[in-house]
């Protein structure tokens, strides 16, 4: 985006959906994840993970496309079911949890990746047969937008609809709400929390694989922070840092605010290192504002 485009043009709008559409597609799981009583900090090694496998497997191995991809998403997906199985096993805090599989899996992803390749990042995937298979799906361009955005959009309409029209919607609610009332109920709330721990993980590999075909490579450190901005984004949206409320259509608000705030900067010329003091100041605005709406919430009880 050009510097000096101001937010009312074609490119200037295109360019925060662009740069919101990542985060988009982490908030609305974590937002469901949160609902539920729960956090999810290891989606960000999850995605650097899945994005490095991705590469070594077809750069390095020789693995074909489709099989790589397949491989990728299989090891997110049981790094989502780690993850769930020790909080409902272990009764843990989830946040403690997945603070140490998010050590654990970046660790892993960093030193593999030097040791089988002497680097952290790789490229070629662009070049790899297949590929223009996949291209229209993960790499495309709908006029001025990626195709991320699209998929945004659609993930977050299923998960808001998920949310709101099913029985699982209603029992996030419940998990997230009262935990014990709805096991007395019958609610299955660990296999809830088990299956929304998995959603998130794949939610990282789905943009792992969308910023590899994008970008034709990868890094062990793609997805560092986005943990982090994925909650924010949630919290923003309105979710409850307690469980028991929130929205997937929020969460996409909040991945919006990110966009504006992050091409806002680049519009004005201002230092891109006072992004991180923006986005500290929207955390503790929408945590003083979280807490707020909780205690309202429980007054009116």
């Amino acid at each position: 985006m050009v510097a000096g485009a101001p937010f009312r043009s074609g490119a200037g709008a295109a360019a925060v959906l662009n740069a919101a559409a990542p985060l988009g597609i982490l908030a609305a799981p974590v937002a469901l994840l949160m609902i539920a009583g729960e956090f999810d900090l290891s989606i960000g090694s999850t995605l650097g993970a899945a994005g490095m496998t991705l590469l070594l497997l077809t750069q390095h191995f020789g693995w074909p496309l489709w099989a790589a991809l397949l491989c990728a998403l299989l090891i997110a997906g049981g790094i989502g079911l780690a993850n769930g199985w020790l909080v409902v096993r272990t009764r843990l805090p989830s946040f403690l949890v997945t603070l140490g599989t998010m050590y654990v899996v970046r660790g892993l992803t960093v030193a593999l990746s030097r040791l089988l390749t002497g680097r952290t990042q790789l490229s070629g995937l662009d070049t790899t047969p297949g590929f223009d298979v996949i291209r229209p799906v993960l790499a495309a361009d709908l006029g001025p937008v990626a195709v991320a955005v699209a998929w945004w959009l659609i993930l977050t309409a299923a998960a808001e609809w998920l949310l709101r029209r099913t029985r699982f919607g209603n029992w996030i609610f419940a998990a997230g709400g009262a935990p014990e009332a709805a096991r007395e109920a019958g609610v299955p709330v660990a296999r809830v929390k088990v299956t929304l721990f998995v959603a998130t993980s794949l939610a990282a590999a789905f943009v792992a694989f969308l910023q590899a075909a994008r970008f034709g490579g990868t890094d062990a450190l793609r997805g560092e922070g986005q943990e982090f901005r994925a909650i924010v984004a949630a919290v923003i949206g309105g979710t409850l840092l307690a469980g028991g409320y929130g929205s997937a259509v929020g969460a996409l608000m909040g991945a919006l605010v990110f966009g504006m705030v992050q091409q806002g900067i680049v519009i004005t010329g201002i230092d891109a290192d006072w992004f991180l003091v923006v986005l500290g100041t929207l955390l503790v605005a929408a945590v003083l504002f979280n807490d707020w709406v909780r205690r309202h919430a429980e007054a009116g009880r």
